[in-house]
């Protein structure tokens, strides 16, 4: 049975979760791109904070690339899937060369997504890392270990969906975990959405368009504290 219609509907049932974080000056939104970019954009408008993209790419098995190994993050943070390499027996150069792929592509996604634009400066910031679920977790242990290297005041991963044990390992590298339903049995993210359809990057860069447009219409925030 499906949780929620689509991604937006899903961005503002996740903002209701969020809401202590609401009109904070020192909150800054990151969407996991693609498909965490449109539910970070729902919530940012609803929290009223700073929306930018933080981009994590899976590193799959090779011949099997829905299931992830390890990941790579922003930053230049690698992590792997212990239990996935061990079981296969997936040896460090095979990682190391699906690695390396995956972080041209990182390159390549961030160039389109942010052009020119600097990355927001998230130093004594509190960022919130929102994407669209969690499956096993490990692109969102990337981003939060890539994060770190930033020097944020707080860490806070928040997502829609996911089974009740990637949350749970999340919350040794998080600050906080925040996970609005965590439904089991998990088989995947996209079966709790009626609408799962795939994320352009077009959408990505009009998100991000849309929100620059928003906060120039938006009251100032009140100081954290």
């Amino acid at each position: 049975m499906a949780l929620f219609r689509d991604r937006v509907d899903a961005g503002w049932r996740l903002a209701e979760k969020l809401t202590a974080f609401a009109g904070r000056s020192d909150v800054v939104v990151l969407g996991v791109p693609r498909g965490g970019v449109p539910v970070a954009e729902q919530v940012a408008l609803a929290l009223r904070a700073a929306l930018d993209v933080f981009v994590v790419r899976k590193v799959g098995v090779p011949g099997r690339e829905e299931l992830a190994m390890g990941a790579v993050a922003t930053g230049g943070v690698r992590v792997v899937n212990r239990e996935v390499v061990d079981t296969l027996g997936i040896d460090d150069e095979l990682f190391r060369r699906a690695a390396e792929a995956e972080v041209e592509e990182l390159a390549r996604r961030e160039r389109i997504y942010r052009g020119d634009r600097p990355r927001l400066d998230l130093t004594d910031q509190t960022v919130i890392i929102v994407d669209d679920g969690l499956a096993t977790g490990a692109s969102m242990r990337a981003a939060v270990e890539a994060m770190h290297v930033q020097r944020p005041a707080h860490t806070v991963v928040a997502v829609p969906v996911a089974p009740p044990s990637s949350c749970e390992e999340l919350r040794s590298v998080a600050d906080a975990v925040i996970c609005a339903v965590t439904p089991e049995p998990f088989l995947s993210v996209g079966q709790w959405y009626e609408d799962f359809s795939q994320t352009s990057d077009d959408e990505v860069r009009e998100a991000l368009a849309r929100h620059r447009r928003s906060e120039a219409t938006l009251e100032p925030s009140a100081p954290a504290g």
